[in-house]
């Protein structure tokens, strides 16, 4: 039998709800043996342990989602040391708890041992209202230790807490759970040890204190989930700067390696934003029935390794740049600023959002006519705008097609409602159309007859290209998109392969002559 040590009973200080939340991220359950003794009070640390993520990165992009020029206040707030930036912090913003990712494991067994009668606190380095408020929503915890009055909660601050505490509800000894190297100095005064979501060189340490610790893992972040990550199907978008030099017939290999270091370059710099994008957006992701099963949304990514591995990879994307040209440094600063204005604030304005996103792609296609030295046909930016601001309204109307599906008022983060889906559906078709106007007009231009021996072939990519406009459209109202990006859609969907290759087929036949 697992023998327990007694403490007097003391008073539950928090009321526990009659059902308990479902978590929004799933954990494996712990796969290791119980510890031979079981103390009857259990401290449970917070971020890292109770949740994957981190409260205090998690409020301070709260913060910076509010204004960017919180920044300031931020790095004014660094000053005040750790206690005193949490503090404030706190003041201004708090996360959620009820969209916070939790440790199903480690959940399943609190519940366990409440039903047994164990006293369970939550202790945590987080400022002391970040805390109470989990506490309260779990419905799990008799009472919390935080980060309060300048007094930072944490390593062996945090111990002499536990210990103050434990000994005010008569327990000699006691339990704890958690997950950091912070968290060795804590265990060693434990006489329970629970390591959850451990690292290998912190769970070493803690089995030499503890042999028989109990082990709850983790999700492993695996390759396939750093990738999903950065969105690494996304860098197919980044095909558009080699449209360029195909536009232009260059065959100089010189020109196409440049391009290719700026396609490795393009793609690390959207990685790194779409990182940042999704730290952003954490709270309506998690909710999203899609979107909270990303990396980060579903707490499989930490924010600090999602915060790290974006200014790597931006910092390497500006470094690669560089090997390619002044010029195109500038276009990839732009297209970064540009990104993160819609990340901080742009997205969440009517038609401005969708006007950006198609920017954007134009500017790759721009990127890569500097990149690859070629002068770019203001044909090309017509058909491309208007094709893109197409594509954008799509997207935006397929996720207000997800809310109206889900009878939410306002799509999540947007500045869009469900009753704008008859007037963006209008102006994204009229828009489709117009690129294939241009695309008809180019054929018998200056330009047209310059670059292709028979242009006349070009007049079949017209309705190619308004069959695949209009089937995106027409999937989109039968709600086939679900949300998800056109582009991406496209790169799975079969008919849209065969029309890129008819169309393909066209410029090649356009451009030998073919019947000539």
């Amino acid at each position: 039998m697992v023998a327990r040590l007694q403490c007097r009973s003391h008073p539950r200080r928090l009321r526990r709800p009659d059902h308990h939340p479902q978590p929004l991220t799933t954990h494996p359950p712990p796969h290791s043996p119980p510890t031979a003794s079981t103390a009857r009070v259990l401290y449970v640390d917070l971020d890292g342990t109770l949740t994957p993520s981190d409260t205090l990165l998690e409020s301070a992009l709260l913060l910076l989602r509010q204004h960017p020029l919180n920044l300031f206040r931020l790095l004014a707030w660094l000053l005040l040391g750790r206690a005193g930036l949490k503090h404030k912090i706190a003041d201004a913003v708090r996360p959620a708890p009820d969209r916070l990712p939790y440790h199903a494991g480690l959940l399943a067994l609190l519940q366990a041992r409440r039903a047994q009668g164990d006293t369970l606190v939550l202790a945590s380095a987080a400022d002391a209202r970040i805390v109470e408020s989990v506490a309260q929503h779990t419905g799990l915890f008799d009472g919390t230790l935080g980060t309060a009055q300048g007094h930072n909660l944490r390593g062996a601050a945090k111990r002499q807490a536990i210990e103050a505490d434990a000994r005010a509800r008569g327990c000699a000894h006691w339990g704890y759970a958690g997950n950091s190297h912070d968290d060795l100095p804590v265990w060693a005064g434990a006489h329970e040890a629970l390591a959850v979501n451990t690292p290998a060189s912190v769970l070493r340490r803690l089995q030499a204190q503890h042999p028989q610790a109990q082990v709850l893992p983790g999700v492993q972040a695996s390759t396939a989930t750093w990738l999903r990550a950065i969105r690494i199907k996304q860098w197919a978008k980044n095909a558009l700067l080699f449209v360029p030099l195909l536009a232009a017939h260059s065959l100089d290999p010189m020109a196409w390696v440049q391009v290719l270091l700026a396609f490795v370059a393009f793609g690390l710099c959207a990685s790194a934003t779409y990182l940042f994008n999704d730290l952003m957006d954490l709270p309506n992701d998690r909710v999203h029935r899609i979107k909270r099963h990303r990396p980060l949304a579903a707490g499989a990514v930490g924010v600090g390794q999602a915060v790290a591995l974006g200014a790597t990879m931006m910092a390497a994307a500006l470094m690669l740049a560089t090997l390619v040209s002044t010029s195109f440094v500038a276009m990839l600063l732009l297209y970064t600023v540009l990104t993160l204005s819609y990340t901080l604030w742009l997205k969440r304005i009517a038609l401005v959002d969708v006007l950006l996103l198609s920017a954007l792609y134009t500017l790759r296609i721009a990127a890569g006519a500097v990149a690859a030295s070629v002068e770019l046909s203001n044909w090309l930016l017509a058909i491309s705008i208007f094709l893109f601001l197409s594509l954008a309204l799509v997207k935006r109307c397929a996720e207000l097609e997800e809310a109206t599906q889900e009878d939410a008022a306002l799509a999540p983060g947007r500045g869009y409602h469900p009753s704008d889906l008859p007037s963006l559906r209008s102006m994204g078709m009229a828009s489709g159309f117009l690129a294939v106007m241009v695309l008809a007009l180019y054929v018998d231009s200056q330009n047209g007859r310059a670059l292709y021996a028979e242009p006349q072939w070009l007049w079949a990519a017209a309705p190619l290209l308004m069959f695949w406009i209009m089937r995106m459209w027409l999937k989109t109202g039968r709600r086939e998109l679900h949300g998800e990006d056109p582009l991406q859609f496209a790169l799975k969907d079969g008919v849209s392969w065969l029309v890129l290759l008819a169309m393909g087929a066209v410029g090649l036949a356009a451009t030998v002559g073919v019947g000539a």
